[in-house]
């Protein structure tokens, strides 16, 4: 699989996606992060990629043509799935739409910055628009950081027990259950008697009811699904 994150801020993305769990996939060889610096294609000596909007609205808008030369170089060495922007008002972003992310070859991240992008941006180039909640933060970067990171993760072989991803929250559209590890007893909290049984059909049905109940307490939005 391989990656090309577009942004402005480029130090944002570097320490992020170069470590834990997204690292070792990269030294592993199961994917390839590209961040780009849109600078690179910015206009005249400063190499400005925003300008002030029409219509006279306060803060600075990312400008097409930076965007769009990036773009078509990209495209020109591959075909890319996906070309995704990271907007406050695209679909929110759950752990469904990681696994079909997750099972492309190529996608492109463009993290927006400043007031927005030009809008022509939205209409000719970007085939996806995500929000990782509806809330506002200074640019795309950490979203498009997450967003990567939930991808990558259930990549075959990132994570030690793949397993592992398969019984995260969400996967089967419930919250997970407890978790608990050594010692079984703790300043008088204990571990719940099910998990010490060596049982395994009751540790099932133990983690199962436990994942409807909180699910059904914390996130009963959840269940109406």
């Amino acid at each position: 699989m391989r990656i090309d994150i577009l942004t402005v801020v480029p130090e944002l993305l570097e320490s992020p996606l170069s470590h834990s769990i997204p690292g070792r996939a990269v030294k592993k060889g199961l994917v390839e992060i590209h961040i780009h610096n849109i600078r690179k294609y910015g206009l005249g000596p400063r190499q400005t990629v925003d300008d002030y909007s029409y219509g006279g609205d306060a803060g600075m808008v990312m400008m097409v043509e930076p965007v769009f030369r990036m773009i078509e170089e990209l495209k020109a060495e591959r075909t890319y799935d996906e070309v995704i922007y990271m907007a406050p008002d695209g679909d929110i972003f759950d752990q469904g739409m990681a696994n079909e992310l997750s099972l492309k070859e190529n996608i492109i991240i463009l993290c927006g910055h400043y007031k927005g992008i030009d809008e022509r941006i939205r209409e000719h180039l970007i085939t996806r628009e995500i929000s990782v909640g509806d809330f506002v933060v200074s640019g795309g970067e950490i979203p498009a950081a997450i967003v990567a990171d939930a991808i990558i993760r259930l990549l075959p072989g990132a994570i030690s027990d793949e397993t592992s991803a398969l019984s995260d929250s969400f996967q089967e559209g419930l919250i997970a259950p407890p978790v608990y590890t050594r010692p079984a007893e703790f300043n008088g909290w204990k571990v719940p008697d099910v998990l010490l049984s060596g049982n395994p059909k009751l540790i099932r049905e133990w983690q199962d009811a436990e994942s409807l109940a909180r699910t059904r307490e914390r996130r009963p939005n959840l269940l109406k699904d």
